[in-house]
């Protein structure tokens, strides 16, 4: 039987997300209220290992929800990979008396919970990313954000496009996984949605598509490519070359993951974190909190990495037949 849990840690680890400092914000509070202590552990497995830490109260967290990003910093941990890092990082809960540790991120951060927690330390996870890329999950914190970000930012790009009867090729984040793209491109009238999970053809997806809407009086075009399948630059060059229509590629980028969390994503992160605490204080570790079937459940660490998450095809077709 594992450790009765008497005072706990949470980090943030990998890609910051909106929504991560909700996430943070309910741990502590929760905690705090069933009479456990607060460690919060800053720059994520690596300060872990290396003790960078501080006692969180009540007070700590206020007025942080609103805010992206993470209080408690975040940072990749390649010490953490190897098997002395995470004995190092066992130590270092022992010697502070950390029972159990919510870690708050994507895959690779479960990865690491995983590993602690066969080391003795008890970690729960909690899904953290703007990709929606946790397999064993429906969603994660930052996603809603994310595509928010991303359809006002079309916007204010469509004007222009509309302006100039241009071509506007954007690429978002994603780089294994297209469901920002998806969502995004639906959501702002795409043309076409390229994703790394469906292989393409420009002539037959994005040109055809094109010359049949100009023949039917449209002059502007927005097309959402994945990062994954990137090489927007000449992609925009070869739509002008076959299709006429000046185009441009945007980038837009890393303010994908900024910005004040939706309030989606303030209240699931505030009931995963809630629930990650409910898990700690039963003495389970080695479980990762997921949203399935819009309910929140949780699942082995090692059973969640290896389930398969693959893109909507309903959705892609539904975005196909309505981009005429």
């Amino acid at each position: 039987m594992e450790k009765e849990v008497k005072r706990i840690g949470v980090l943030t680890s990998g890609g910051d997300a909106p929504g991560m400092n909700a996430a943070i914000r309910a741990v502590v509070r929760t905690a705090i209220n069933r009479g456990f202590e607060v460690i919060g552990i800053k720059q994520g497995y690596s300060g872990l290992i290396n003790g960078n830490m501080e006692k969180m109260t009540l007070r700590s967290v206020s007025d942080i929800m609103q805010h992206g990003g993470t209080m408690l910093y975040t940072a990749r941990c390649l010490e953490f990979k190897e098997q002395a890092g995470v004995l190092k990082a066992r130590d270092v809960c022992i010697e502070n008396n950390i029972h159990g540790i919510v870690v708050i991120g994507g895959d690779g951060s479960f990865r690491g919970a995983r590993d602690l927690s066969l080391a003795g330390i008890p970690c729960v996870g909690v899904p953290g990313t703007i990709d929606n890329d946790i397999s064993s999950s429906e969603y994660t914190i930052g996603y809603d954000t994310a595509m928010n970000t991303v359809v006002e930012c079309v916007d204010k790009l469509r004007d222009t496009s509309l302006s100039h009867a241009r071509c506007s090729v954007v690429e978002v984040m994603g780089r294994h996984a297209g469901h920002i793209a998806l969502n995004a491109g639906i959501a702002c009238g795409a043309t076409a949605i390229l994703v790394p999970e469906i292989e393409y053809d420009v002539d037959r997806d994005i040109v055809a598509k094109m010359k049949k809407a100009l023949e039917t009086g449209k002059h502007h075009f927005i097309i959402v490519v994945a990062e994954g399948v990137g090489h927007v630059e000449e992609l925009a060059k070869e739509i002008e070359a076959k299709t006429g229509v000046e185009s441009r590629a945007t980038v837009i980028g890393h303010i994908q993951r900024g910005g004040s969390p939706s309030l989606r994503d303030r209240v699931l992160a505030s009931v995963m974190g809630n629930y990650a605490v409910d898990l700690l204080e039963k003495g389970i570790g080695n479980r990762v909190v997921v949203m399935k079937d819009n309910k929140v459940v949780d699942y082995d660490i090692l059973e969640a990495l290896n389930m398969k998450k693959t893109i909507d095809m309903d959705l892609m077709r539904i975005a196909n037949e309505i981009s005429i």
